[in-house]
């Protein structure tokens, strides 16, 4: 790690954690919220971030074949028109400069959230986002990641 963001500057850390506790507790499913945090963390190439987020979604009851076939969503089955919505705003404000979150997207969006959810979904994004950002520019190491989440039923099975 290049600098201990946290201790350095422990502001920083409760600035960033205060905005994903705030689209956390949103409201949005907290399925389609890891789903959206895994895809940002993958256009991001954030390594802590996907290894956060892939267990927690797994021990939330996330399959194994939705995670594999998330970086693909496109072409893959299994993912609803909502998930699908939010996957495309995902990608189009994590790359908003070289998309500006396109009209025919945002429109899309709001044919399946309403105005909260959908200012809670770019809530989510820009969050996971900053947090991305953050460990990668100080090279936060992966891997060690333990989820505090509760395995679903029948999530040992999937």
């Amino acid at each position: 790690m290049r600098i201990s963001y946290h201790k350095v500057l422990p502001e920083s850390y409760e600035t960033l954690l205060h905005m994903s506790n705030t689209a956390h507790d949103s409201g949005l499913e907290p399925a389609l919220q890891e789903l959206v945090r895994i895809r940002a963390s993958q256009i991001n190439g954030c390594a802590f971030c996907l290894d956060m987020h892939t267990k927690d979604a797994r021990a939330g009851g996330e399959t194994e074949q939705r995670l594999n076939l998330l970086a693909a969503w496109r072409e893959s089955p299994g993912y609803t028109e909502r998930e699908r919505a939010a996957l495309a705003w995902c990608e189009a404000v994590t790359l908003i400069a070289e998309t500006s979150a396109p009209d025919d997207v945002y429109e899309e969006v709001r044919r399946h959230f309403d105005e909260r959810e959908t200012v809670a979904l770019t809530l989510v994004v820009i969050s996971i986002n900053g947090w991305n950002r953050m460990l990668r520019s100080m090279r936060t190491p992966a891997g060690d990641y333990v989820s505090r989440i509760a395995p679903a039923a029948g999530a040992a099975s999937r």
